[in-house]
């Protein structure tokens, strides 16, 4: 049986989480994919490859004991139950030498959910020829990475949640020479390639200005537009260790001065765990529902934070959807008030940041961030792309970038899907606008 088909998983279910026997709770966490794999160097296929599999999350809790262990399918129901059954009985032999758990926290009633996305994907042959139509006499590096993607839960207090989504993810270089390229992406769950030729056009065209000698660029600040793209690249720094409920109590958030109001963000800037706008799941690895929209940051004060289940028992507060990690999964910055249209005029002259690269914390307790430019970073002058810069580092507050440096934010947002294959194909987004910042500040 097909391990993204329901009745896989369901017979699982079934099989596994009966009611409960007295204060025992049994859960089941399914991840499954069927995945079309497809890697091109200079417009040829290197490598392709289909990958299907299922990894169990089986979880026991008795009282406030609690165990659980991660299993590997077969994509067999009767050898699966076998299997986990077994793995079952091992966590009740465990369960008796492990302490209670003070943190410990679980639904106290039965939830279901559902949400299945068909998508429309192209076969292996279809991306392959529109890869050679399109890109034809470029040199064309991409990866590709498409098919449907299950989430599923279900314990023996009757809750069942079902997740299926198809997906794909196609990013690639178009390299002039060396390490002059412009890298672009296309995702979503509908594919055209006519979408597809139109952001290879544009990737062309950007390409004609990387050919240019690049301008090397003094140490100072400058004004910058920062392109979706790269505005997702600083969302997802600040997404690790900025809004967990944790972290703010332990004081180690990089948000501490926004969370005292030491520090506000431009009026302009909401910022929310998103859930209806992106392909993650509505539910967490513990049956939690997640609520469609959890609010961060409003009129530029931090207004929430995200609360795992552990972390809301520890200290008191409610569960708010939030997985283990405290880590968005659908962060959302608001579109603001500039034409898209009119970003390079806004600009006038200055800095067009395509892509950001190696990003990480200068200074956590001040959200200081570093990081490099790369992939089409361009020299504007007087709302025309002129040339292409050297590979520079930032150095910049993100409170400062979009508190008093905010010139303004897009009028239009864009879902940037997460492109991380490790392990399993990721289901994480960011959906945000284009930014215009003064002082932008490049160190060497």
């Amino acid at each position: 049986m097909n391990v993204v088909e329901r009745g896989y998983f369901e017979g699982l279910a079934d099989a596994l989480c009966g009611p409960m026997r007295g204060e025992e709770r049994v859960s089941l966490m399914l991840s499954a994919e069927s995945s079309s794999f497809i890697r091109f160097n200079r417009g040829a296929v290197r490598q392709a490859t289909h990958v299907e599999q299922a990894v169990a999350t089986l979880s026991l809790v008795h009282g406030r004991r609690h165990a659980e262990v991660r299993a590997t399918l077969a994509g067999r129901v009767d050898a699966d139950i076998g299997r986990l059954r077994t793995e079952l009985d091992a966590l009740r032999a465990l369960l008796p030498e492990l302490p209670d758990d003070p943190y410990l926290l679980l639904p106290d009633a039965a939830a279901c959910s559902e949400r299945h996305d068909t998508g429309e994907l192209p076969d292996e042959a279809a991306v392959v020829q529109a890869v050679t139509r399109v890109a034809a006499g470029l040199d064309f590096v991409g990866f590709y990475a498409g098919g449907p993607v299950v989430r599923a839960f279900a314990d023996s207090l009757g809750s069942r949640h079902w997740h299926h989504v198809q997906t794909f993810h196609f990013d690639w270089c178009l390299y002039h020479a060396a390490d002059k390229a412009v890298k672009t992406a296309y995702a979503g769950s509908h594919w055209s390639e006519d979408e597809f030729a139109r952001h290879v056009a544009e990737s062309t065209r950007q390409l004609a200005v990387m050919a240019r000698p690049p301008r090397m660029l003094a140490p100072g600040a400058y004004r910058a537009w920062f392109t979706p793209t790269a505005m997702a690249e600083l969302l997802g720094a600040l997404g690790w260790g900025g809004f967990g409920l944790k972290e703010r109590r332990t004081g180690t958030s990089t948000l501490m001065r926004l969370a005292h109001r030491d520090a506000v963000l431009h009026p302009e800037v909401a910022l929310s765990e998103h859930t209806a706008l992106g392909p993650a799941p509505a539910f967490t690895a513990e049956g939690f529902a997640r609520p469609p929209r959890v609010s961060l940051v409003e009129r530029g004060l931090a207004t929430g934070t995200l609360n795992s289940a552990r972390s809301a028992q520890e200290f008191g507060l409610a569960a708010n959807g939030a997985n283990r990690e405290e880590v968005p999964e659908s962060l959302s910055l608001a579109p603001g008030r500039l034409p898209e249209a009119q970003a390079l005029a806004a600009l006038g002259t200055g800095l067009w940041i395509s892509n950001l690269w190696y990003l990480n914390y200068s200074d956590r307790q001040a959200c200081r961030m570093t990081g490099l430019t790369r992939f089409a970073c361009l020299w504007v002058e007087d709302g025309r792309p002129v040339e292409p810069i050297g590979v520079m580092r930032f150095d910049d507050s993100f409170l400062r970038m979009f508190g008093e440096g905010l010139l303004g934010l897009g009028d239009r947002a864009e879902l940037i899907t997460e492109s991380d294959t490790y392990l399993e194909r990721q289901l994480g987004s960011k959906s945000t606008p284009g930014a215009l910042v003064d002082g932008w500040r490049l160190t060497l």
